[in-house]
């Protein structure tokens, strides 16, 4: 497979996190909490891993690579909550821009485990990226004198931890394969979540009795089969660095599915921001491209 492929892989699996912002809002409207929401995405997820993992191995899964496939499901489960909280204590528009920290995050964790400096076109990508956020989200005019900081904390905690969860999807477990893997750190997603949200939704009523499972399973979907499975394949072609930077496509596909599915207006100045996201995600692609030209034109 070539390694556009790949990328096109991170693009995609970042796309599907864009949604989710706009499925919790919905579910809010229809009179559930974030915690709710959240809680029902990783149990369906889970379940809907393991109908995947019986349907397509029909085995017994083996347990292997312990600690990666732990701690992939931690940081799973520990985005989704942390994020939440951030939405807690500040608009959800800037509450994004605090996610979108896991760019040079994930940047900063790749150059220190690689042991190098980061690359100029990487530092021009992020400049692109942080900048078209900031018009992207519309908070240029936003007032933050006064939100606590909590919810700064809780925005950075949702960045550390989304660029942890990237960054340990390297790690690849010898002789697993992507169905065993989404299974388990689905499994662990979903223990994390039921001690942080809410699991007594699963036996009093509310996921299956309240149609909370419609907003679970689009969520459970979106937010967690789909990403994990592309994410394990993706990530280890593509690098860290890479990988960061193309996980932007989150920010305008949550503003495009909110002016579908909640009538938000899209101001042109967002336009604008969005369309520097896009070029800022596209930088070391074309550059790369670029080289590759070059090495096939010399030989």
């Amino acid at each position: 497979m070539k390694k556009w492929m790949y990328s096109l892989m991170i693009v995609f699996a970042a796309s599907c996190y864009g949604i989710l912002t706009v499925i919790v809002k919905l579910a809010i409207r229809d009179g559930f909490t974030a915690a709710e929401a959240i809680t029902s995405q990783y149990f369906i997820g889970f379940v809907m891993a393991l109908l995947i993992f019986i349907i397509v191995r029909r085995t017994i899964p083996k347990f292997g690579g312990g600690m990666t496939l732990l701690i992939a499901g931690l940081f799973t489960a520990t985005t989704g909550t942390v994020y939440g909280q951030a939405i807690e204590y500040m608009p959800a528009s800037l509450a994004v821009v605090m996610l979108f920290q896991f760019t040079w995050i994930g940047m900063l964790f790749d150059c220190i485990a690689t042991r190098r400096l980061p690359k100029r076109i990487e530092v021009i990508s992020l400049l692109f990226l942080f900048g078209g956020t900031i018009l992207a989200a519309g908070v240029i005019d936003a007032d933050i004198s006064g939100i606590p900081w909590q919810g700064w904390a809780w925005g950075m905690a949702a960045a550390v931890s989304f660029a942890s969860f990237v960054m340990i999807n390297q790690r690849q477990v010898e002789g697993m394969d992507t169905e065993t893997r989404l299974f388990f750190i689905s499994f662990f997603a979903a223990i994390a979540t039921f001690f942080f949200q809410t699991p007594e939704i699963v036996w009093n009523g509310t996921l299956f009795g309240e149609g909370l499972w419609i907003y679970g399973l689009i969520l459970g979907l979106f937010g967690t089969v789909i990403p994990i499975c592309l994410f394990s394949i993706a990530v280890p072609k593509v690098g860290m660095a890479t990988s960061s930077i193309l996980s932007a496509m989150e920010l305008p596909v949550a503003i495009t599915v909110s002016v579908i599915l909640l009538s938000e207006s899209l101001t042109p100045l967002q336009v604008v921001g969005i369309v520097v996201i896009l070029i800022g995600m596209t930088l070391p692609t074309l550059l790369q491209l670029r080289v590759n030209h070059r090495i096939r034109t010399k030989t």
